[in-house]
């Protein structure tokens, strides 16, 4: 138990709480309907007073309420706030959200492609405009308070880095809120932001304040995943899949097969959460194809979720919808099986969707009209979705290289959607069960609550260019090494440094035993161990010349001849059927026929020892080795050549004596300088050889710790190094950087050599905007088939364009740094199309990208264009900018 407070203290205390609640915390308070929640006010009592914090709970328990609180904070003290998030979909929502609640002319949207009010005092923008800002030099000095939201998306391994960066390079003035799922190394990451930011408090909550309750769905039948206490699996859960699972040993049915099991449709599960009032929920599918088809097998099981009045308004937004769209692109986005599904209280949503699908999804699902929404992992992330049950349909989604389980924090992330704060008492998370899905590997899952955040920062080409453009190369080297994955990498030194120190004081330990009053044990020991590794490579020596020698002794027999094999003699006389012979896929040995009438196909293990031969038989042209008849007359053949004389007695012969291997002069000089040392003659020689080998073990365990503190310590600097010699040897450094201070993304180096060689000059708008296309597109996976390049000279700039990726490759694979992505066509030509003002469907034609993919890809273009036009020729930012005036229109134009 804590010792009481003293008086002071006590006094202390209250004097603090009757300030916070006088002040901005007691009227923030005041206007909420509930009171705050201790780490809520813990967090917001942080802010007031003037230090950063870090919040790290459950999603759904109220982290963003520390948001709400910064937000007034700001408009109190007249200063700016910038609101970030990971995704676009997040932005939008806090955007709708603050915009009610402080007037749109106080609030800013800045994403990739869109830019409302971006002077306004309290801004949205996803973390990666904030960078952005940043390095271009924007004036921040009006800004007070930065919101992190989803700070763990730092351990992301693709976008991760960039909120490193913005915490990084932050003025020193600037408060940070930090909003993060429950982490289980959040102290470590505080730490860190104290170090980097200053005073910043941690705050960590593992209370969710809706109970979530985890089932398994074997069939339609739920089953709690738990037992009544702790994390053991449910009794009637393990019966009800035991018969479903393969048996082992005798009994059950025949042969020990299980009963079929047939999987549930996706409208019953449905139906069946429906009649247990667990609606509304969001059924996760690892799959854009699988979320379609479950809207359309819902539709087609008849499955009605909304009422009369739900329908009406659902109907009048579509209609505000398809008056927005235009009639010439429904059939190509779909969009008579999603209206149908809308109507009937499901949809889908996903990547493949266009935005406007989305958002609409999202509204009616936020608003009550939606029971059920089928989604890939686009709703597992930050997007107020309220949903009282969270159905996973798999535990395994593809990664992009292969199908992989899903990971406890995945788990955790996607099952905390479930639970509205204020509305349910409880929420669900269903699991739905197959035979290959063991409900212990469920439970392991559901029962790992955190997991650890871990950096992927890495220097990049962009970051060097505008930390180089500010600084000396040791002082960005300086800055580099605050960055939590240096931070990371020196706490694991700290262990490593430990567990060295332990291994020097053992070693003194073992050095102290092993000492030997005749002489220089270390130098006795010394000699043994030379003894020792001059003997193992002169028999693995002659074990290489041993096999040489079998494989000649075999190499040379035919059909017929006659062989004694001294490692199995056994065998006795044996007549080759089949020789040597070399394949595809190794050697295959010869057949022989033992004397006592077996067909020996020989491996490698069984003969060890050169054959020898004894003699010769003839042997029958067509001989059937499977017939017992002639196995026989062929060993008769063998008995009576044995007995002529004609073949050798294999009891009687004996293989070569090829006399006692002469000691290499090494090993034996080696030997008398053993023999002749003073410690031989000890008697007690053998317990100081004990503590010797250890010693030896231990100064080898060391050697390793040593290479692993070398390696992390310096990782980030070496790859910050590797980076500034690929820019010296393409000339961008130290005087050619202009151009990649403005080009962000996988492929910004290669973007800067394209704008510095002159290949966007001279081709116009929709060629410009394939060519661009080319630099940001990323297929998920491998397609073939060649791409009809729209022009001529398009498809001499792109030729230009590999030239200078294959260049850039080599240089990068020489530095030791990960690779720049090949620049891809999967998109170009239907950029093209579209940037000449034809319709979705025409410039999709028969290609089999989906809408949704394709707007996405048309915006990260848009994004590259405004890049580019900022660095490139006059006479080609003009193209550019037209060109993305061009592409902005219909469903890209949101």
């Amino acid at each position: 138990m804590p010792a009481d407070p003293s008086p002071a203290q006590a006094y202390a205390a209250s004097r603090r709480r009757a300030a916070l609640d006088a002040g901005e915390l007691g009227a923030f308070e005041a206007a909420l309907p509930y009171p705050l929640d201790d780490f809520q006010r813990e967090g917001c009592a942080a802010l007031q007073e003037g230090r950063s914090v870090l919040v790290a709970a459950p999603t759904g328990a109220g982290k963003t309420v520390l948001a709400q609180f910064a937000v007034m904070l700001a408009v109190a003290q007249d200063v700016r706030v910038f609101y970030t998030t990971p995704i676009k979909a997040l932005s939008n929502q806090k955007y709708q959200e603050l915009c009610a609640a402080y007037g749109e002319d106080r609030v800013g949207l800045l994403t990739g492609d869109t830019s409302i009010n971006r002077d306004a005092q309290i801004v949205v923008m996803t973390t990666e405009v904030l960078r952005n800002m940043i390095y271009s030099g924007a004036d921040l000095s009006t800004l007070r308070y930065v919101v992190l939201d989803e700070v763990h998306f730092l351990g992301d391994r693709f976008r991760g880095p960039v909120w490193e960066e913005v915490i990084i390079h932050l003025p020193p003035h600037v408060l940070l809120v930090c909003l993060s799922a429950t982490v289980s190394n959040a102290e470590e990451f505080g730490d860190w932001l104290a170090e980097v930011r200053g005073s910043t408090d941690v705050i960590v909550s593992e209370h969710r304040p809706v109970p979530l309750y985890n089932h398994v769905a074997v069939g339609t039948d739920l089953y709690p995943l738990f037992a009544p206490r702790g994390f053991e699996v449910d009794r009637d859960l393990q019966q009800a899949v035991r018969p479903y699972q393969a048996r082992r040993g005798r009994g059950g049915r025949r042969g020990g097969r299980p009963p079929r099991f047939h999987r549930p449709g996706r409208a019953a599960i449905i139906r069946e959460l429906d009649a247990d009032g667990l609606l509304p929920a969001i059924y996760f599918i690892f799959s854009r194809n699988a979320c379609d088809d479950a809207v359309e097998q819902c539709l087609a099981a008849g499955l009605d979720l909304t009422d009369r009045e739900q329908k009406r308004h659902i109907m009048a937004r579509l209609d505000e919808l398809q008056e927005q769209l235009g009639s010439e692109d429904l059939g190509v986005l779909g969009f008579g099986s999603f209206a149908a599904g809308l109507v009937n209280g499901f949809g889908a949503h996903h990547a493949g969707l266009i935005p406007q699908f989305k958002e609409l999804v999202e509204e009616l699902f936020a608003g009550g009209f939606l029971r059920v929404v089928f989604s890939t992992e686009t709703l597992a992330l930050g997007i107020n979705m309220p949903a009282r049950t969270v159905v996973l349909e798999k535990l395994t989604k593809f990664n992009g290289e292969s199908h992989v389980q899903i990971t406890p924090g995945e788990y955790t992330q996607l099952t905390g959607r479930a639970g509205r704060r204020g509305i349910d008492v409880e929420g669900h998370a269903v699991t739905v069960w197959s035979p290959d899905v063991e409900p212990a590997d469920i439970a392991a899952l559901a029962s790992k609550r955190m997991y650890a955040l871990s950096s992927r920062f890495a220097p990049t080409y962009n970051m060097a260019a505008n930390l180089l453009a500010r600084m000396t190369r040791e002082d960005a080297a300086k800055v580099l090494e605050t960055s939590f994955a240096q931070f990371q990498a020196d706490a694991s030194v700290v262990g490593l440094a430990k567990r060295a120190r332990r291994n020097d004081e053992a070693l003194a330990g073992y050095e102290t035993a092993m000492q030997c009053d005749r002489g220089d044990f270390g130098e006795y020991f010394g000699l043994r161990r030379s003894l020792s590794e001059l003997e193992k490579r002169a028999g693995k020596a002659r074990s290489k010349q041993r096999q040489r020698q079998v494989l000649a002794s075999l190499s040379d027999l035919e059909v017929g001849d006659v062989v004694l094999l001294p490692s199995r003699r056994s065998f006795g006389a044996c007549v080759v059927l089949t020789p040597l012979r070399g394949e595809e896929d190794g050697t295959r040995l010869p057949t022989v026929l033992t004397q006592s009438g077996k067909v020996w196909h020989l491996r490698p293990h069984e003969v060890t020892e050169p054959a020898l031969e004894l003699g010769h038989v003839r042997t029958p042209k067509k001989f059937n080795h499977r017939s017992p008849a002639e196995r026989r007359r062929l060993l008769d053949v063998l008995s009576e050549a044995i007995a002529a004389g004609k073949v050798r007695d294999p009891a009687a012969a004996q293989p070569a004596d090829d006399g006692a291997e002469p000691e290499r002069e090494e090993i034996a000089a080696v030997r008398r300088q053993l023999r002749e040392h003073p410690c031989h003659a000890c008697p007690d020689r053998e317990a100081h050889a004990r503590w010797a080998e250890r010693a030896q073990a231990l100064e080898r365990k060391n050697s390793a710790v040593a290479a692993q503190i070398e390696g992390r310590t310096a990782s980030i600097a070496h790859v910050f190094t590797r980076v500034c010699q690929v820019l010296e040897t393409l000339g961008f450094l130290p005087d050619g950087m202009a151009i990649l201070r403005r080009i962000y993304g996988e492929r910004d180096l290669l973007t800067a050599l394209s704008v510095r060689e002159g290949l966007w000059d001279g081709l116009d708008e929709p060629e410009v905007a394939a060519f661009a296309s080319t630099l940001v597109y990323q297929a998920r996976r491998e397609v073939g088939g060649a791409v009809t390049v729209p022009t001529e000279r398009l498809g001499e700039r792109l030729a230009e364009l590999g030239e200078l990726w294959r260049g850039l490759d080599r240089i990068e694979a020489d530095a030791r740094l990960p690779l720049t992505p090949e620049p891809e066509l999967g998109i170009a030509v239907q950029i093209y199309r579209w940037t000449q003002g034809r319709s979705l469907s025409a410039a999709l034609g028969r290609s089999d990208i989906a809408a949704g993919d394709f707007v996405r890809w048309a915006k990260q273009t848009l994004d590259l264009l405004g890049q580019v036009a900022h660095v490139a020729q006059p006479q080609t930012a003009e193209v550019i900018r037209r060109a993305a005036n061009a592409i902005r229109r219909g469903v890209v134009l949101e």
